[in-house]
């Protein structure tokens, strides 16, 4: 069998790949059933966002047979703006870094992750978070995102990682957890 490969997306092929990936696994896709299985991402991303992100901080893939079968994607501040349903995230999550005193900490934002399902239960969430940290400790101190609180999958696997809550919220009629892996 080929190794799966982890490494900083480079190619427009990948991109799309991850697009591609991504949209099969948007939740408003997805039966309740398969929701509650395998997880879900809420946020479907333009290409030119993607390029962009990546551009700016490439995205962390896992690749087999020179398919990506799941990413990590690095969304710095900078990007804040450029994917309206995120807004509200970035907003609260300024409110609750100055309410706990983070102020200092440079962190950049988990856009999001998602492992292709015939892939699911390999280790590749855990390795690829790795492969993150490891590229991206020396520039930043931590890794921010949220996780719906219905995706149960996803918030074990962030927590088994090392993410920690910060905070959970209620947004749009959805709870969110707010979670953190701090590095140093």
């Amino acid at each position: 069998m080929a190794q799966i490969v982890y490494k900083r997306a480079e190619t427009e092929e990948e991109l799309q790949q991850i697009l591609d990936l991504q949209q099969v696994n948007i939740k408003l896709l997805l039966s309740n059933d398969t929701i509650k299985a395998e997880g879900f991402v809420s946020v479907k991303h333009t290409f030119d966002v993607l390029k962009r992100m990546n551009d700016a901080c490439p995205h962390i893939i896992a690749t087999h047979k020179g398919k990506v079968i799941g990413y990590a994607l690095c969304m710095l501040n900078a990007f804040r703006n450029d994917v309206p349903t995120l807004i509200p995230m970035f907003e609260y999550m300024d409110s609750i870094i100055a309410s706990k005193n983070l102020s200092t900490l440079c962190y950049l934002i988990m856009g999001q992750v998602c492992i292709d399902k015939a892939y699911r239960k390999q280790g590749i969430f855990k390795r690829l978070y790795q492969y993150f940290k490891t590229e991206l400790e020396s520039d930043f101190d931590a890794v921010i995102t949220e996780v719906n609180s219905k995706n149960i999958r996803s918030s074990e696997a962030h927590r088994a990682v090392g993410f920690s809550i910060l905070d959970v919220h209620t947004e749009a009629g959805e709870d969110w957890e707010l979670i953190i892996w701090k590095w140093t």
